[in-house]
């Protein structure tokens, strides 16, 4: 009997009736650990679950995963009952999971927590042991596959930012058992060479498993002692393993790596000359404001001269004396108005005066003045004082002359 000529479609359509009609196939009950885990903004569930030796793609549908009452997360050892089916348009199988419970964790993350736990009570996560990542390097070391997609995005990256920053790429495992041993050997290889800036800790993505090399407690403690600062881009953004929490800065890609250590040249420049036209505004500025500072303190200075102080000073003693000499002079004026006038009442008054109308005044022996005729009989001498002197008589009683003395 010859068979019909079947599509691709056909193929398909024809084993997923298959396993859709098979009774072990839709009631299966699968125990393994969970790796590659991821929950879909719609709800649904995709991750893989594998053992020793194979893993299947397993998907679990927002209705059911909705009734869960765990969290599934990778490392997570879990029994999982539901059906495996085809998806025709891949034309591959997978396992739709209708049920999960966990069993306990894997041994992959039981090592991750574990070292996690030890690394974090000894002190190597804190931020302030942590090296400072040089802005701009001139020699970078990258450590990782030689044949994965990580080197040639790191190199790309380096291209595009910066041709002039050289690298140097050290080639090592990054999966497996020996991947342990030779990734914290090339991390001390290049700090004996004592030449490069900083180091690229890279890895492409994977699966957990894939990635568990770097969570060696070895490596961890190379990272530490390294005197060159560590840079990790290991994986995807949400893989963490070990290393990045020791590392002096965690990327979440190669890429993003790269981005951080290699500065942009066009950046640079950029900066550069926006710097320079800033330092030249402000060498401007300053030299401006200096030299209206000393020209104001020239002005001060000619303003505060000596000489002219001198000059000031004597324009001052000559407004003063001026001022003194007009005091004194209204003084005077004012003393000699008073005197005038004082001497004015006292001529006035002054009982000589009249002597000039011929009177005379007679005074005794002893200067008193004789007012009465009668007091003159008792007399011998008299003193008469007219206007213009004064002469000494005898008194003759009985009517004897006067002689002139």
């Amino acid at each position: 009997m010859k068979l019909k000529t079947m599509s691709v479609t056909d193929l398909n359509v024809y084993i997923k009736r298959n396993f859709d009609h098979d009774f072990i196939l839709n009631n299966l009950t699968v125990m393994g650990e969970i790796s590659n885990f991821k929950a879909h903004s719609s709800g649904h569930y995709y991750f893989s679950l594998k053992d020793e030796s194979a893993k299947v793609n397993c998907v679990m549908f927002r209705a059911e995963a909705s009734k869960l009452e765990i969290r599934p997360k990778d490392g997570m050892k879990v029994v999982i009952k539901g059906r495996v089916s085809v998806y025709p348009k891949e034309g591959s199988y997978q396992l739709y999971a209708s049920m999960m419970e966990e069993v306990g964790l894997g041994e992959i993350y039981l090592e991750f927590e574990r070292n996690k736990e030890k690394l974090h009570n000894e002190g190597l996560f804190r931020d302030e042991i942590k090296k400072e990542i040089p802005r701009y390097p001139e020699k970078v070391a990258v450590i990782t596959s030689s044949t994965g997609a990580a080197v040639q995005d790191i190199i790309n990256v380096s291209r595009r930012r910066n041709r002039t920053v050289s690298l140097t790429v050290f080639p090592t495992l990054v999966q497996g058992e020996e991947a342990r041993k030779s990734l914290a050997a090339a991390i001390q290889k290049v700090n004996l060479m004592k030449r490069y800036d900083v180091i690229i800790l890279a890895r492409g993505g994977g699966s957990y498993e894939d990635l568990s090399c770097f969570n060696d407690l070895d490596l961890a403690y190379a990272i530490r002692k390294s005197k060159i600062p560590v840079v990790t881009g290991i994986g995807h953004e949400v893989d963490f393993t070990i290393a990045d929490f020791v590392a002096d800065y965690r990327c979440a890609t190669p890429s993003q790596a790269a981005e951080v250590v290699i500065p942009s040249l066009s950046e640079m420049m950029r900066e550069y000359h926006e710097n320079r036209a800033r330092l030249a505004g402000s060498y401007q500025m300053r030299l401006r404001f200096e030299k209206a500072k000393v020209e104001a303190l020239g002005t001060a200075l000619s303003k505060n001269n000596p000489k002219i102080i001198i000059a000031n000073g004597y324009l001052e003693i000559d407004r003063k004396r001026n001022q003194l000499n007009g005091i004194i002079i209204q003084k005077l004026s004012r003393e000699k108005e008073r005197l005038a006038s004082g001497y004015s009442l006292l001529k006035a008054h002054n009982p000589l005066n009249i002597l000039d109308k011929g009177y005379a005044l007679v005074y005794d022996e002893k200067g008193q003045l004789v007012k009465e005729a009668e007091a003159l009989d008792h007399l011998d001498k008299v003193r008469i004082r007219m206007k213009d002197g004064e002469r000494t008589l005898e008194v003759h009683n009985h009517g004897e002359e006067k002689n002139n003395l």
